[in-house]
């Protein structure tokens, strides 16, 4: 009898999945904007997934009789300073750089999410001690944190996706903290507690699904500011290392031909822009898609 009172009081307050995932979607659909990001992402993530199929050259193999040659019908980009295929590199560095971004976010969620709810939902000293140490780490700006951490993990690809998840982590605590706060006295949880029911269903059933809004619209902001710290920390050497194709190298040892050969420099800029830019814009259609207030007069 008390389990179903508590599910009848939550029905009330807890999105029911399939009819609310279907008004984000048919809102989402009416934002222009959104739906660009959402084509952005679709062809970064086919060229990435095809991107052996796609790409005529190997993309590290050296033709240093090719240097440096302007785009053309053989090399669609032209060619690198070692006389590596352009398009290729473009292409195989989406992986890298999709890659950092999708795994950077999950490190920050696998230790935010819990780590924000027991905080948030217990309160006391275990929320005191676990703001003081966030509030320690964003002391830091988070580039700066990171390249803290790949200077004691060292340089290459997985060692960046660690150093830029680690980041990532303050900020999803405080924001799974201040939305557990929230959500935890609503009217629902306070029947919940009333009737018995245990901290750790009350926490999984009916305060987690209420707070995916704001983590699902942050993360895709921060897949996008994930990619530009990547790209960043490889343009200062401390990222994927030759002769692996990304982004943020190829940015910076292609600055050394800007005037001679400025598409060297050019073309991985732009696929960081667009890159980054479907991700904002699908964030952005995100945070008014599940909004509710958005949805009732937009």
């Amino acid at each position: 009898m008390r389990k179903e009172k508590v599910d009848q009081i939550s029905q009330l307050d807890t999105p029911k999945s399939d009819s609310e995932i279907r008004q984000v979607w048919r809102h989402l659909r009416k934002n222009r904007m959104a739906m660009i990001g959402l084509a952005i992402l679709f062809i970064f993530l086919i060229t990435s997934i095809f991107a052996p199929y796609l790409t005529p050259h190997d993309p590290v193999k050296l033709d240093l009789i090719n240097a440096v040659q302007p785009p053309s019908s053989e090399n669609l980009m032209g060619t690198d300073w070692q006389g590596r295929d352009v398009f290729s590199r473009i292409l195989h560095g989406g992986r890298i750089s999709l890659a950092i971004g999708f795994i950077t976010v999950i490190i920050g969620l696998g230790v935010g999410i819990p780590v924000g709810t027991l905080s948030g939902y217990f309160g006391g000293k275990l929320d005191l001690f676990v703001q003081r140490l966030i509030d320690i780490m964003l002391a830091f700006p988070g580039i700066l944190l990171a390249i803290v951490v790949v200077a004691i993990l060292g340089v290459g690809v997985e060692q960046v996706m660690i150093a830029v998840g680690i980041s990532t982590i303050p900020i999803y605590t405080r924001l799974v903290r201040g939305s557990v706060l929230s959500v935890k006295e609503e009217g629902y949880i306070t029947a919940a507690r009333g009737l018995g029911i245990g901290d750790a269903r009350i926490v999984v059933r009916h305060i987690l699904p209420n707070c995916l809004g704001p983590i699902i619209v942050m993360s895709t902001f921060r897949i996008a500011t994930s990619i530009l710290w990547a790209a960043g920390l490889g343009f200062l050497g401390l990222g994927a290392q030759p002769p692996d194709p990304e982004w943020g190298a190829m940015l910076s040892r292609g600055r050394e031909y800007m005037r001679a050969a400025p598409y060297l420099t050019t073309f991985p800029g732009m696929a960081i822009f667009l890159l980054v830019l479907g991700f904002n814009l699908i964030g952005d259609g995100l945070r008014d898609a599940l909004d509710p207030r958005s949805r009732r007069y937009g």
